[in-house]
């Protein structure tokens, strides 16, 4: 079969791991490649944008790295510039990946970190669209008539408490899902596409720091066990649960879905109890 997303480009933000160990952008980043995107790894951190790019071309893929801020709208053009002028002037896939999560309530939350987390997780989607948007608008499209696929990643912390007090999280990843649909049913009749992953409970490096261990016990290994006794399945999920969601939204296989939310929770928001 020939590679999903063979000779596409994609930019992927937060594409660095925050920790040892496979974070959903890096794992989304070398999923693309390996099904033949060439893919801007994009990170704050340069160094963990490096690792994912130095994993795609030692398995013979495109990468280019960017360093930078996505909450700031000078850093996002600049990342689009960087993109079309290393893989020639088109940007197929954007996703929206980055995000953090500080942990706290609306009284003992400080105003700094509730900008912060408002910024990255939710402004930096806005500033992403709006410069790589025109440039969607711009391209002819493909034999489906699509012009490019935006997925971004929300959480289910947005639609459902999950046990741990982090009211800044919470109201971002909610604010994902109608920010998705408003971007899909407006560029639906230019044939982009726009949805939105939920992620339950994953083990990533990401929820290994200390902010969310110390809302389970205050140790990796009881947040891990406190975790994975929540989940229907046992177990939490992965960054490859996720990258492969992210991968059937990107492709064409999903040439027909727009303004979705696709959760992968192993079933937790299921359960009644």
């Amino acid at each position: 079969m020939p590679k999903r997303l063979q000779d596409r480009v994609a930019i992927v933000t937060g594409a660095g791991s925050s920790g040892p160990g496979w974070g959903n952008g890096k794992a989304a980043a070398v999923l693309f490649a390996r099904e033949g995107a060439k893919v801007l790894c994009a990170d704050i951190d340069e160094a963990a944008a490096r690792e994912t790019a130095g994993i795609v071309r030692g398995e013979g893929g495109a990468a280019e790295v960017f360093a930078g801020d996505v909450a700031k709208s000078g850093d996002v053009a600049a990342m689009v510039a960087r993109c079309r002028a290393a893989f020639g002037g088109r940007i197929d896939i954007l996703h929206n990946n980055v995000g953090i999560a500080v942990t706290g309530g609306p009284v003992d939350l400080s105003e700094a970190d509730w900008d912060r987390v408002a910024a990255v997780n939710i402004k930096s989607m806005f500033l992403a669209c709006k410069h790589v948007l025109p440039v969607m608008m711009a391209q002819a499209p493909n034999a489906h008539g699509l012009r490019g696929a935006i997925v971004n990643i929300g959480s289910i912390a947005g639609i459902r408490w999950t046990g741990v007090s982090y009211l800044s999280y919470s109201t971002t990843k909610g604010a994902v899902l109608p920010f998705t649909r408003s971007v899909a049913l407006e560029y639906a009749k230019h044939g982009i596409r726009a949805n939105a992953i939920l992620p339950g409970l994953m083990n990533t490096p990401m929820v290994r720091g200390a902010s969310i261990q110390n809302s389970y016990g205050g140790s990796e290994d009881e947040m891990i066990r406190r975790r994975d006794a929540q989940c229907p399945m046992g177990k939490m999920g992965d960054a490859w649960d996720v990258a492969h969601a992210a991968l059937f939204l990107a492709s064409d296989e999903a040439k027909y879905v727009t303004g979705a939310e696709l959760v992968v929770d192993g079933g937790l928001t299921c359960k009644v109890a």
